[in-house]
Protein backbone atom coordinates (compact mmCIF):
# COMPACT_ATOMS: atom_id res chain seq x y z
CA UNK A 1 0.00 0.00 0.00
CA UNK A 2 1.41 3.43 -1.00
CA UNK A 3 2.60 5.75 1.97
CA UNK A 4 0.20 9.28 2.21
CA UNK A 5 2.22 12.38 3.45
CA UNK A 6 1.71 16.16 3.13
CA UNK A 7 4.05 18.62 2.71
CA UNK A 8 4.33 22.76 2.51
CA UNK A 9 6.09 23.25 -0.39
CA UNK A 10 6.61 24.45 -3.82
CA UNK A 11 4.89 22.18 -6.37
CA UNK A 12 7.28 22.57 -8.71
CA UNK A 13 10.23 21.98 -6.74
CA UNK A 14 9.20 18.35 -6.08
CA UNK A 15 11.22 15.50 -7.37
CA UNK A 16 8.45 13.08 -8.28
CA UNK A 17 7.27 10.97 -11.13
CA UNK A 18 4.28 13.47 -11.76
CA UNK A 19 3.10 16.07 -10.20
CA UNK A 20 -0.56 17.42 -10.87
CA UNK A 21 -1.85 20.99 -12.38
CA UNK A 22 -5.74 21.78 -11.27
CA UNK A 23 -5.74 22.81 -14.93
CA UNK A 24 -8.63 24.94 -16.81
CA UNK A 25 -10.25 22.96 -19.29
CA UNK A 26 -8.49 24.49 -22.04
CA UNK A 27 -5.40 23.53 -20.43
CA UNK A 28 -3.70 26.70 -21.35
CA UNK A 29 -2.46 27.93 -18.41
CA UNK A 30 -3.66 30.43 -15.80
CA UNK A 31 -2.89 31.92 -12.34
CA UNK A 32 -1.92 30.19 -9.02
CA UNK A 33 -0.73 26.45 -9.50
CA UNK A 34 -1.40 26.21 -13.18
CA UNK A 35 0.56 29.38 -13.86
CA UNK A 36 3.05 28.25 -11.58
CA UNK A 37 3.29 25.24 -13.25
CA UNK A 38 3.50 26.16 -16.62
CA UNK A 39 6.07 29.17 -15.93
CA UNK A 40 8.29 26.72 -14.19
CA UNK A 41 8.30 23.74 -16.95
CA UNK A 42 9.09 26.22 -20.01
CA UNK A 43 7.22 27.25 -23.04
CA UNK A 44 7.22 23.50 -24.80
CA UNK A 45 4.00 22.62 -21.72
CA UNK A 46 1.74 25.54 -23.85
CA UNK A 47 2.66 23.60 -27.02
CA UNK A 48 2.08 20.30 -25.75
CA UNK A 49 -1.36 21.18 -23.81
CA UNK A 50 -2.24 23.11 -27.16
CA UNK A 51 -1.82 19.93 -29.12
CA UNK A 52 -3.87 17.73 -26.74
CA UNK A 53 -7.25 20.34 -26.67
CA UNK A 54 -8.18 20.32 -23.63
CA UNK A 55 -9.42 18.39 -20.93
CA UNK A 56 -13.02 17.71 -19.46
CA UNK A 57 -13.82 18.66 -15.12
CA UNK A 58 -13.08 15.72 -13.56
CA UNK A 59 -10.98 14.50 -16.09
CA UNK A 60 -6.95 14.17 -16.37
CA UNK A 61 -4.40 14.19 -19.23
CA UNK A 62 -1.01 13.72 -19.35
CA UNK A 63 2.30 15.72 -20.41
CA UNK A 64 6.05 15.79 -20.27
CA UNK A 65 7.42 17.81 -17.21
CA UNK A 66 9.46 19.71 -19.92
CA UNK A 67 12.28 21.84 -17.17
CA UNK A 68 10.25 20.38 -13.66
CA UNK A 69 12.12 17.94 -11.65
CA UNK A 70 9.12 15.62 -12.01
CA UNK A 71 9.52 13.83 -14.98
CA UNK A 72 5.28 14.13 -16.09
CA UNK A 73 2.66 16.58 -15.13
CA UNK A 74 -0.85 15.33 -14.75
CA UNK A 75 -3.70 18.05 -15.81
CA UNK A 76 -6.88 17.13 -14.05
CA UNK A 77 -9.94 20.18 -14.23
CA UNK A 78 -11.27 20.49 -10.88
CA UNK A 79 -15.41 21.68 -10.61
CA UNK A 80 -16.35 25.49 -9.61
CA UNK A 81 -17.86 25.47 -5.90
CA UNK A 82 -21.52 26.22 -6.51
CA UNK A 83 -22.46 24.88 -3.19
CA UNK A 84 -21.80 21.47 -3.47
CA UNK A 85 -25.28 20.56 -5.21
CA UNK A 86 -24.38 20.24 -8.24
CA UNK A 87 -22.00 17.26 -8.24
CA UNK A 88 -18.70 18.74 -7.23
CA UNK A 89 -17.75 16.32 -4.24
CA UNK A 90 -17.77 13.40 -6.95
CA UNK A 91 -16.03 16.03 -9.64
CA UNK A 92 -13.37 16.50 -7.23
CA UNK A 93 -13.11 12.86 -6.30
CA UNK A 94 -13.07 12.07 -10.10
CA UNK A 95 -9.58 14.57 -10.45
CA UNK A 96 -8.29 12.06 -8.04
CA UNK A 97 -8.95 9.19 -9.21
CA UNK A 98 -8.16 9.88 -12.89
CA UNK A 99 -4.90 11.30 -12.02
CA UNK A 100 -3.79 7.94 -9.97
CA UNK A 101 -5.62 5.98 -12.80
CA UNK A 102 -3.60 7.66 -15.63
CA UNK A 103 -0.53 7.72 -12.96
CA UNK A 104 -0.85 3.64 -12.80
CA UNK A 105 -1.20 3.53 -16.81
CA UNK A 106 2.17 5.04 -17.06
CA UNK A 107 3.94 2.83 -14.40
CA UNK A 108 4.69 6.05 -12.06
CA UNK A 109 5.47 5.34 -8.60
CA UNK A 110 5.29 9.17 -6.98
CA UNK A 111 2.35 11.76 -7.28
CA UNK A 112 2.53 14.86 -6.12
CA UNK A 113 -1.27 16.47 -5.60
CA UNK A 114 -1.61 20.53 -4.81
CA UNK A 115 -4.88 21.08 -3.33
CA UNK A 116 -7.63 21.22 -6.22
CA UNK A 117 -10.12 23.84 -7.21
CA UNK A 118 -9.54 25.69 -3.82
CA UNK A 119 -7.89 28.65 -5.16
CA UNK A 120 -9.95 30.56 -7.25
CA UNK A 121 -12.67 27.92 -8.35
CA UNK A 122 -13.66 28.73 -4.47
CA UNK A 123 -14.35 25.00 -3.33
CA UNK A 124 -14.10 25.20 0.85
CA UNK A 125 -10.91 23.91 1.48
CA UNK A 126 -11.90 21.52 4.86
CA UNK A 127 -14.42 19.79 2.18
CA UNK A 128 -11.50 19.76 -0.76
CA UNK A 129 -9.27 18.16 1.57
CA UNK A 130 -11.78 15.23 3.03
CA UNK A 131 -12.75 14.63 -0.69
CA UNK A 132 -9.03 14.39 -1.86
CA UNK A 133 -7.81 11.79 1.45
CA UNK A 134 -10.75 9.58 0.98
CA UNK A 135 -10.40 9.98 -3.15
CA UNK A 136 -6.42 8.86 -2.86
CA UNK A 137 -7.16 6.39 -0.02
CA UNK A 138 -10.25 4.28 -2.23
CA UNK A 139 -8.42 4.46 -5.41
CA UNK A 140 -4.92 3.16 -3.95
CA UNK A 141 -5.95 -0.79 -4.05
CA UNK A 142 -6.44 -0.47 -8.16
CA UNK A 143 -3.24 1.31 -8.98
CA UNK A 144 -0.63 -1.04 -7.10
CA UNK A 145 2.34 1.28 -8.90
CA UNK A 146 2.02 3.93 -7.29
CA UNK A 147 3.74 3.95 -3.85
CA UNK A 148 4.14 7.78 -2.24
CA UNK A 149 1.27 9.99 -2.85
CA UNK A 150 1.98 13.43 -1.70
CA UNK A 151 -0.57 16.13 -0.86
CA UNK A 152 1.36 19.56 -1.76
CA UNK A 153 -0.09 22.20 0.24
CA UNK A 154 0.39 25.90 -0.28
CA UNK A 155 -0.44 27.48 3.01
CA UNK A 156 0.12 26.16 6.52
CA UNK A 157 -3.71 26.17 7.03
CA UNK A 158 -4.14 23.70 3.99
CA UNK A 159 -1.38 21.47 5.75
CA UNK A 160 -2.58 21.13 9.15
CA UNK A 161 -6.43 19.67 7.23
CA UNK A 162 -4.20 17.14 5.15
CA UNK A 163 -2.22 16.20 8.11
CA UNK A 164 -5.56 15.78 10.88
CA UNK A 165 -7.08 13.20 8.07
CA UNK A 166 -3.91 11.12 7.35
Amino acid sequence: MATLIALCTDLTTLEVDAIVNAANHRLVGGGGVDGAIHSAAGPQLLQACIHIGGCEVGDAVLTDGFRLPAGHIIHTVGPFWQGGHHGEPELLASCYRKSLELAEAHQLRTVAFPCISTGVYGYPPEQAAAVAVTAVREALPSVPSIERVTFCCFQERDLELCLRLL
